[in-house]
């Protein structure tokens, strides 16, 4: 019987089984796939990420830096509002190659990666968990771990099998690619979407990636051929996923938690996820002894007094999305320039930086 069963080697889950290896514990990391496909997320992170890699990542994985951004209330043509600073605020990751590079960290601490082991069913028992497995070959086996760890995405089986409530909203994200170089420093966000937004992020020599996110049934499709026909390029990859806004009240059951897309530790004004769901993932590895089951309550406590306040700062930052657009003229008009912010903390709105820069 393992220590724990992680399901999903996404950042999160590949963070954690690491984390649990490293200290001793007998992991199981289970991927449906092969980790890092399908793509189902933008590669535009904050410079923080390298804390979580090992020194060398950056070699595979640095595509682009990143100094600010250009808000549109329309499309392409339409007037930008520019938000920078003097020096890198983010990156441009490979992310497929993030995934790859976090699952062979955790199998080189030891724990079992095994790919395209789709997990069908857990029975949640008094001093255990089975996890059934359909296996690469079709057939099926049981599995066992003291503790489960649902890092399946926004769609978690995981998180439905054991009956925890889904994240407030699902998202449908689209992504697409040209592969023309851009090694421009700035990233485009048209505030065009229902509640949410569209953007181009310049990738160097990897190209450029377009994206959209809207509620379901917002004609996102349509919505994104707007997007890409206004810029006068046609993608020649894209992929679709859902993203998850809004955390449930308990991630928690006796014996499985929940980390990253799956929880919805995910920030409500970008739909992004990597870095709050490695520090969830950090918090986990820090807090749950999976012989002691209470230990799933200091999880979930510590998380969210580590997350909940950048969550519910990003959600009223979100509902700006949706103002009329003269007050969005208005209000970017009034706060464009140099800024003190930091891509993945809303509370740094109200740091003595962003204050310095607002009445300077």
């Amino acid at each position: 019987m393992y220590d724990f069963i992680v399901v999903g080697a996404g950042p999160p889950g590949s963070r954690f089984a690491y984390h649990a290896a490293t200290e001793g514990y007998d992991v199981a990391l289970l991927e449906k796939g092969e980790v890092g496909q399908p793509l189902a997320c933008s590669g535009h992170v904050s410079t923080d990420l390298w804390e979580y890699l090992p020194a060398e990542a950056a070699d595979e994985l640095l595509q682009n830096r990143i100094s600010g951004a250009r808000f549109h209330v329309g499309g392409p043509d339409s007037k930008a509002y520019p938000f920078y600073k003097s020096e890198s605020i983010s990156h441009v990751i490979d992310r497929v190659e993030l995934d790859k590079t976090l699952a062979r960290r955790a199998a080189d601490a030891g724990t079992d990666l095994r790919e395209q082991h789709t997990v069908v069913d857990l029975d949640e028992q008094r001093d255990r968990v089975v996890v059934t497995v359909a296996r690469p070959d079709g057939t099926h086996t049981t599995m066992e771990a003291q503790m489960v760890a649902g890092c399946d995405g926004p769609t978690s089986r995981v998180r439905d099998r054991v009956g925890i409530d889904a994240p407030e909203e699902l998202l449908h994200g689209v992504l697409a690619f040209t592969d023309a170089p851009d090694a421009g420093d700035r990233v485009d966000v048209h505030l065009t979407a229902p509640t949410f937004f569209a953007w181009r992020i310049p990738r160097g020599a990897a190209g450029v990636e377009y994206g959209l996110a809207a509620p379901p049934g917002a004609a996102v499709k349509s919505l994104f051929d707007e997007l890409t026909e206004a810029y006068g390029v046609e993608p020649s990859r894209r992929c679709s996923g859902a993203i998850p806004i809004g955390p449930p009240d308990s991630v928690t059951t006796d014996r499985v938690f929940l980390i990253g897309d799956a929880a919805a530790q995910t920030k409500p004004f970008t739909g992004g996820g990597i870095l709050y769901s490695m520090t969830a993932a950090d918090i986990a590895a820090s807090t749950i002894d999976p012989s002691v089951p209470s230990t799933l309550d200091a999880y979930e406590h510590a998380w969210r007094d580590t997350l909940a306040t950048e969550i519910r700062l990003g959600s009223l930052l979100r509902r700006c999305y949706s103002l009329p657009e003269p007050i969005q003229r208005l209000g970017l008009r009034a706060l464009d320039g140099e800024i003190g912010v930091h891509m993945d903390r809303p509370t740094t709105l109200f740091s003595r930086a962003q204050l310095r820069r607002l009445f300077s």
